[in-house]
């Protein structure tokens, strides 16, 4: 093996120094990887599962597709770039909408075709940097496309919410209080614990069904299906890219900064074709799609812990996860009142990391050319303004963020024009 492909073991395998990182380059023992890999798959697996139940996809073909594509992401970049991709939440509304008026083969369609823009857009970044991206997408802009996408999944997270008000709401209070009211791995797992006891009150209510489960087999195959062209759905997948972009951006630095390498960044592009493609991969088997982990970020500052071997070995315990139909028929299970309760949260907390780019970058919403296209792109986006053109239709999600970038750099050019920065 060459360099870039093999770990350097960090000291003696065994022991770290309170104030020593292992870079993503070193491992541990294999023990003690296996476990670090065996935590990123519970810090993602919250958030993972989610996206299949919400949208309808089966979890097992998820949990393959999503093993697959971090094993795929960590080849591509040479194991200098620790991630795992996990399913993206961006995606639900088009999905969704596409879903609902053509089938999931024309959903599948539009993630393909996002996954292949976005290798795209990586192949431009290797070539020329990325300062164009950050020149289109301010923070002021950035913050309003990805609280406009949290903002209009309201509507479905509400729906499930009154399918069944009281196990929401208890779902809902246990992920407050484990989050507020415990520490380390336990609050970050606030999501998959309140999933968890929702689940079990309704179990005891005796208000599940577990026939599919008990006729499933333990070993198979994944439930694989294909993407049916269906150009139409395209325009509602395009705004998905912009939040990729970021979040890819966003977890490069996040990493470099961390680990104390500014070479890191130079991962940027192959970040974005790894995340592109291994999208497009699900989207031509029937997964769902991709993006790298803010929850496995969190993991690895908590333990400094950034050995992308570590990543290896969580891809593969998930694919062997997504090996047994009988996981994913448990996992069909969950009922819509827990989904109900998990999503009035994380909805509203995906609409909040817009909100806070636009505090940490201390957006100066005095200026008109800040506050107008936030202010219009979030009310579209909130109230899915749905315009038709033929077969093409272009929701909420997309008009938003189309309103973000055009009104911001329209207004930006008049300032500039005026005299004013």
């Amino acid at each position: 093996m060459s360099q870039n492909w093999s770990w350097k073991l960090h000291g003696d395998g065994r022991n770290v120094a309170t104030d020593a990182i292992v870079a993503p380059t070193e491992r541990l023992s294999w023990p003690r990887t296996i476990g670090f890999g065996a935590q990123h798959v519970v810090a993602m697996f919250g958030a993972t599962f989610l996206v299949p139940l919400l949208t309808g996809f089966p979890p097992s073909t998820t949990l393959f597709f999503s093993g697959l594509g971090t094993m795929l992401f960590l080849a591509l970049n040479r194991n200098r770039l620790p991630s795992y991709l996990g399913s993206s939440f961006a995606f639900i509304a088009p999905i969704l909408a596409a879903m609902g008026d053509h089938g999931m083969g024309a959903a599948l369609f539009g993630i393909l075709v996002t996954g292949a823009l976005l290798a795209v857009v990586g192949g431009i970044v290797v070539a020329t940097g990325t300062g164009w991206i950050d020149v289109l997408m301010p923070p002021v802009v950035t913050g309003a496309i990805v609280a406009l996408i949290g903002f209009n999944l309201g509507g479905a997270a509400t729906a499930n919410y009154a399918a069944s008000p009281w196990i929401a709401t208890l779902t809902l209070v246990t992920i407050c209080v484990v989050a507020a009211g415990l520490r380390g791995m336990a609050a970050r797992l606030s999501i998959l614990i309140g999933v968890v006891v929702g689940y079990v009150a309704t179990a005891l209510a005796g208000d599940l069904d577990f026939d599919a489960v008990r006729s499933a087999d333990w070993i198979g195959l994944p439930e694989f299906s294909s993407p049916t062209v269906t150009w139409s759905v395209v325009p509602m997948f395009l705004p998905v890219v912009l939040v990729l972009i970021a979040e890819n951006v966003g977890h490069v630095r996040s990493v470099a900064h961390l680990v104390g390498d500014d070479s890191i960044n130079d991962r940027t592009g192959t970040a974005l074709i790894a995340d592109g493609v291994a999208t497009g991969l699900a989207g031509l088997g029937g997964g769902s799609p991709t993006t790298t982990y803010g929850e496995n970020i969190g993991v690895m500052t908590a333990t400094r812990v950034f050995s992308t071997a570590a990543y290896w070995v969580a891809g593969a315990i998930a694919i062997l996860l997504s090996l047994s139909p009988k996981f994913g028929a448990l996992l069909n299970t969950v009922p819509a009142g827990v989904l109900g309760g998990v999503t009035v949260a994380l909805y509203g907390l995906i609409g909040l990391i817009g909100v806070k780019i636009w505090v940490d970058n201390r957006v100066d919403f005095s200026r008109p050319a800040n506050q107008f296209p936030a202010a219009a792109a979030l009310i579209i986006g909130i109230g899915d303004l749905t315009l038709h053109a033929g077969e093409m239709t272009f929701t909420g999600i997309t008009l938003g963020t189309v309103a973000a970038i055009v009104l911001y750099h329209g207004m930006a050019l008049l300032e500039r024009a005026r005299g004013e920065e």
